[in-house]
């Protein structure tokens, strides 16, 4: 009877030992962010983010339980075995009980805990949470002499946050790791956290391809310029876009009579005041700033107060949810088309932004900012056509350019090696 009882004891203690185990593992690998969510309508999550909230005594109390459940199966075991077998009875306990605390009271119980914490962890608060308050002394006692000698060595033990702030490259991670789940969604996300590190300077049209209207042309022209307009807003400006005058909402011409005696000061009337924006304005920060000024466009400018483009509210949500299917400032000058080799005929002034979006091109976003000044700054000059570079492993043929930049590109758009190419 003894020995049966025996039996039981350790068959008993190896479990509690796997508990232990297993809870250990299960509560250090608990998802925090959803423990907090699951906390509004579940008890058990409330109960684990209590118990997580000063971890050196929940390890505590795993600890204790674990070394007693370790050391009393120990104990029992080396005495049945030293009354049946003797002195060589130590040794054979020692190896088969290691075995089979290795086996049935770590590893299989970790392994399991480590693949669905969740599935563990809630239900194991139910022991765990009165369990700490019973052995809370010994805990507190041995968590005493561990906190004091961990300063020591500079490290001070607190309350732990279950709401530690993520960085931005932590959430993108995130958002990457549950690609899975939000698809649909997840390209939006990585924009909206892109917007805290891209400025203005990123997302606005150059000015050489602004749309707008020279108020010293010719009434026919304006005209007509206005009629071919394909947007709702247009700036307005006298000689060169250096000297706007403000922004002309083409629905207000629509009382607008031909007849006056003076057309230009009547349609200088007609202006909304010009807005300016530093180009490195974060999109983030701009995009409250349109809202909070109830503003829809803004000519961009640099430190010295000079034009650089303008930059729309469009423009600042197409990095979030990608090119509109509508005709904006970007669609008449900026596009690619697919060749069946598998490369890509790009308009040089697409930014690099673009494409790394558009492509999965990976180019360098420091300095230059459209593809055309990256490979005017690359070979330090206005390059002729038919030139052949690779940048970041990308081959790329200049088709066309001008005088003052290059028009166009084709973009094999498979990195290759130095061997390759």
């Amino acid at each position: 009877m003894n020995d049966i009882l025996a039996l039981v004891a350790i068959l008993f203690l190896i479990l509690v030992s796997g508990f232990f185990s297993a809870s250990e593992t299960s509560m250090m690998a608990l998802n925090r962010y959803r423990l907090k969510h699951r906390a509004k309508d579940s008890k058990p999550a409330r109960r684990a983010i209590k118990l997580l909230e000063r971890p050196d005594r929940l390890l505590g109390m795993i600890l204790v339980g674990n070394t007693f459940a370790n050391i009393l199966v120990s104990s029992i075991a080396t005495l049945v075995a030293q009354h049946y077998f003797g002195a060589v009875g130590v040794a054979i306990s020692t190896v088969i009980l290691t075995l089979i605390i290795i086996l049935f009271a770590e590893m299989m119980p970790k392994t399991f805990a480590a693949i669905e914490p969740e599935r563990f962890a809630m239900p194991a608060t139910i022991i765990l949470t009165p369990l700490l308050k019973l052995i809370y002394p010994v805990v507190w006692f041995l968590n005493t002499i561990t906190n004091n000698l961990l300063k020591l060595v500079g490290v001070r033990v607190g309350e732990h946050q279950l709401n530690d702030p993520l960085t931005n490259e932590e959430l993108k991670s995130v958002v990457h790791a549950s690609a899975e789940h939000i698809q649909e969604n997840k390209h939006m996300l990585l924009g909206v956290l892109d917007l805290e590190q891209a400025t203005v300077k990123d997302a606005m049209l150059p000015r050489q391809s602004v749309y707008g209207i020279d108020l010293d042309a010719s009434w026919g022209n304006i005209f007509a310029k206005i009629c071919a307009s394909p947007y709702s807003k247009l700036p307005v400006y006298r000689g060169d876009i250096d000297h706007v005058l403000g922004f002309l909402a083409i629905r207000k011409l629509i009382n607008f009579k031909m007849d006056h005696h003076d057309p230009h000061q009547e349609l200088e009337k007609l202006l909304n005041p010009p807005y300016f924006v530093p180009e490195t304005t974060k999109l983030q920060k701009q995009l409250v700033s349109f809202q909070k000024n109830s503003e829809h466009m803004a000519m961009v400018v640099d430190e010295y107060g000079d034009i650089q483009g303008l930059v729309t509210v469009e423009d600042i949500l197409e990095e979030i949810v990608g090119e509109f299917t509508s005709i904006d400032q970007h669609s008449a000058h900026i596009h690619t088309r697919q060749c069946e080799d598998g490369s890509c005929i790009v308009n040089g002034s697409m930014t690099l932004r673009d494409l790394h979006r558009d492509l999965g091109l990976d180019l360098p976003t420091r300095g230059a900012k459209t593809l055309s000044g990256l490979l005017v700054t690359y070979l330090d000059q206005i390059p002729d056509p038919m030139t052949c570079v690779k940048i970041n492993g990308y081959p790329m043929e200049i088709l066309a350019v001008d005088e003052t930049s290059v028009q166009s590109v084709q973009i094999f758009t498979r990195q290759v090696q130095k061997s390759e190419f």
